[in-house]
């Protein structure tokens, strides 16, 4: 998991977070979509939520674009067994700087993942639709399409089948898309996520193992314009679980961990350093830890993101940093 910008001397670590807006109440969050059955996807600007299949792509699209329909299968099957249908298949990684297994990070790398990741979550588009969707200023030539393809298809290589995982179009009606094979890191959290979140704190292992699979912001720092309502989907629900997980690790008794409450806040942190939800659980387990420094450190640095973005305070911070540093502070542990 990635360590946290912020830093002091005292507490049970060095690792300082901060985070987004949601509810105090790890039983009220929504939980995410079931990654076996279809379930909501972020709209895209000006449209409806669509929906969407456990591994982020529309159902109504994947099965236009293979000619078969999305299967749903039973809800137990989440978990490591959905991991090991093919070990060795390609995995596009968006939780983070877009990456994808076996494509170089130089040259024309950069573009073949970000096709890719595309391709998993857009399938079936038109070739002029991806090359806007590729590049919204200048949009690619189809030639340009196809040579990327072509380099995508060299990197992926095949499955234990021979089967390629960016498939060839036999003719001008086949979709553009890839295997059924390839995973994603999203599917992934997903997977735990919905797992572990009617768990309680018994779904403390999946929900942090999913909180170790985030690399910073969704898609990087410079989205492509498709990306963007995913990636705000995406950074919604990573700080739901950062937030689950610092509720249930802060206070005392059997699961109290300030490190790993104080790691979830860095991981969210890391995300989206304006989520004021996750600066309140930050003071909290500076609080619970008897960190007055930490504290202020906390209260600190979510004034100074609000004064750069030009906001207030939400009542509710200011009413825990009022309760906090109070005469009657001591009251306010647990909450």
């Amino acid at each position: 998991m990635p360590a946290s910008p912020f830093t002091a001397g005292t507490g049970d670590s060095e690792i300082y977070p901060a985070l987004l807006a949601a509810s105090t109440d790890p039983a009220s969050l929504k939980l995410l979509p079931d990654p076996k059955a279809p379930g909501k996807a972020p709209a895209e600007p000006g449209t409806e939520p669509a929906e969407m299949t456990p591994d982020g792509r529309a159902p109504q699209k994947a099965a236009e674009a293979t000619g078969r329909p999305q299967e749903t299968p039973a809800a137990e099957a989440v978990g490591e067994d959905t991991q090991a249908q093919d070990l060795h298949a390609p995995e596009i990684r968006v939780l983070g700087p877009v990456e994808v297994t076996g494509v170089a990070t130089t040259g024309h790398g950069p573009s073949q993942a970000r096709l890719a990741a595309l391709l998993y979550f857009r399938p079936g588009r038109s070739a002029d639709v991806l090359c806007a969707d590729m590049d919204p200023v200048s949009p690619w030539s189809t030639a340009t399409l196809n040579a990327r393809l072509q380099g995508l298809r060299r990197a992926l290589g095949n499955d234990p089948a021979g089967n390629a995982y960016v498939p060839r179009r036999r003719s001008g009606d086949d979709p553009y898309e890839l295997s059924e094979a390839v995973r994603c890191d999203w599917a992934r959290f997903t997977q735990l996520a919905q797992r572990a979140l009617p768990q309680g704190t018994a779904g403390l292992p999946d929900l942090e193992k999913a909180l170790g699979l985030i690399r910073g912001r969704p898609f990087g720092t410079r989205p492509l314009p498709w990306a963007e309502p995913y990636q705000q989907e995406m950074s919604t629900r990573i700080i739901d679980v950062a937030h689950t997980v610092a509720t249930y690790r802060t206070p005392t008794g059997p699961h109290h961990d300030l490190t790993a409450a104080r790691q979830a806040i860095a991981t969210g942190l890391d995300v989206d350093d304006s989520a004021e939800l996750l600066y309140r659980d930050w003071m909290r387990i500076e609080h619970a830890a008897g960190n007055r420094a930490g504290l202020h450190t906390a209260i600190t640095r979510i004034q100074d993101i609000n004064r750069k973005i030009d906001c207030s305070l939400e009542n509710e911070t200011e009413q825990l940093i009022n309760d906090l540093l109070g005469p009657t502070g001591g009251r306010a542990r647990g909450r």
